[in-house]
């Protein structure tokens, strides 16, 4: 097994962050998740990846400090959680896991906490396999996600989503609105180009919110940080691809189905 290695302020220009590794189209989104980066371990944000060129790797931090609409005190929140290609069932998601929950014990957190979808949704951790790591579900809302806790401390609360997320909707109803954050190197190129010609094309309304802050994101419509797009007002997609012109009419019809 390769090692792994953590990435900080120090390091962090120097090394990769798996995610758009060769996607010269995105190299400013990905400069932007690595700024990102740098603010939120500040905040004792973790970012730990295998010392290879692939997308392997783990993020998580305090819930407190999440960008994510949920309330979970004394928890770790596990953000993006990768093991792709030839890594795939050679125990690198099970490594990667162990040392979140090693630092949670070390800690004193009460457990780790992570928002998935009741299905499966793109660019969020498989929810199958959490669970097969002893995860429960808490709390799952009407538009598909679900919250999932691996408890240290048996008698700890459980965490809870935020009312911003409970309806699935978002305050602007008319065309298409998309939440999205640095949080991935991909969703800002694609939010601000790829779906801005997408829906010029289609004559749709379109509006591009970008969560700049913590507080922001905390408050969002959308447990969804990376990016959410909703359809006159109902949460449709996590899925980054339906900005693409020869991908959203498939996306969406059937989404909207």
């Amino acid at each position: 097994m390769e090692k792994l290695i953590e990435l900080n302020t120090e390091n962090i220009s120097e090394e990769h962050i798996c995610c758009a590794i060769s996607d010269k189209k995105c190299s400013e989104s990905y400069q932007a998740k690595k700024y990102w980066l740098t603010k939120e371990f500040n905040n004792r944000y973790v970012f730990r990846r295998i010392d290879e060129r692939a997308k392997v790797f783990i993020e998580y931090g305090p819930a407190e400090n999440a960008w994510l609409p949920i309330t979970a005190p004394n928890y770790l929140n596990i953000n993006c959680f990768w093991v792709s290609g030839k890594y795939k069932k050679n125990g690198y998601g099970k490594e990667l896991l162990k040392t979140a929950l090693g630092d949670a014990k070390k800690q004193g957190k009460y457990g780790l906490v992570t928002v998935v979808g009741t299905k499966k949704f793109h660019f969020m951790s498989d929810t199958k396999w959490f669970l097969k790591q002893g995860f429960v579900e808490v709390e799952k809302i009407s538009s598909g996600f679900s919250l999932l806790v691996k408890k240290i401390n048996q008698k700890a609360g459980n965490p809870i989503f935020k009312e911003s997320v409970k309806r699935g909707e978002c305050i602007e109803k008319k065309g298409i609105v998309v939440y999205y954050s640095n949080r991935c190197p991909f969703a800002e190129f694609h939010a601000k180009n790829s779906l801005l010609e997408t829906a010029e094309k289609r004559k749709v309304p379109l509006r591009i919110i970008k969560l700049e802050t913590m507080e922001e994101a905390q408050s969002a419509p959308s447990p969804a940080t990376i990016f959410s797009l909703f359809y006159n007002g109902k949460f449709i997609t996590t899925d980054i691809s339906v900005c693409m012109d020869s991908r959203y009419d498939k996306v969406m019809d059937k989404a909207l189905k």
